[in-house]
């Protein structure tokens, strides 16, 4: 899949980082040079040095052919037009903006924004949605405190259906702060909360206890 980030600050790095490690094709548009050198020096990353906010610099980036664009810029309005643009001229199916002001959600929304987060593993998880995936994939791994971010999706033979998430004998070194169901609701869970098979299920896990919680999620 081709995808193209705008903003190469420390999201857009560990995002693109992420992402090519996944086998994707990714390209960065950032107008700092300094940026740019670190980018292609130490990811590979192929970067396109311009404003984002341009069209032309978005035809000069290959953005027709796009599947997903991701605006992480640190400025909200820069990240609107880029999807804007991306969406109504060039066609793009999914564009994805990082908002700092939680103000600005509803406005994003409105004009026509498919997707609004505000982290580097929730732009990773919606990109995934769309990608055919592993069940079990790797968003962001703290490889020097031992610590995974993982998206899993519930299978129907899951054990853990019907059974509230305090039943299940979750490791306390395992964490679950978002439960995707549908593809369009965002739920917080809870001790009481009960999943059903296709809810996408992100966690924060320790890597001593990843596979218990494999084993008890999905079977």
């Amino acid at each position: 899949m081709y995808i193209i980030v705008v903003g190469g600050g420390k999201v857009g790095y560990y995002l693109t980082k992420s992402l090519i490690e996944e086998g994707h094709e990714v390209l960065v548009i950032e107008q700092d040079p300094r940026k740019c050198a670190i980018f292609t020096d130490e990811l590979g990353a192929n970067v396109l040095q311009g404003d984002g906010c341009e069209a032309s610099v978005m035809a000069e980036a290959g953005m027709g052919r796009a599947k997903a664009v991701v605006a992480v810029t640190g400025d909200d309005e820069d990240n609107l037009v880029v999807c804007q643009v991306a969406k109504h001229k060039f066609n793009v199916p999914r564009t994805i903006a990082r908002i700092n002001n939680p103000k600005n959600e509803r406005i994003f929304h409105k004009l026509g924004i498919d997707v609004t987060v505000s982290s580097t593993e929730l732009i990773l998880s919606q990109i995934e949605q769309v990608i055919p995936a592993q069940s079990l994939v790797h968003l962001l791994t703290l490889r020097s405190v031992g610590v995974n971010f993982v998206e899993l999706e519930i299978p129907p033979d899951s054990p853990a259906l019907g059974r509230r998430l305090r039943e299940l004998g979750i490791p306390d070194d395992c964490i679950l702060p978002l439960v995707i169901r549908e593809g369009k609701e965002a739920i917080i869970p809870y001790g009481d909360t009960v999943l059903e098979a296709g809810d996408q299920v992100i966690a924060v896990t320790s890597e001593v206890s990843e596979e218990t919680m494999h084993r008890i999620l999905l079977g």
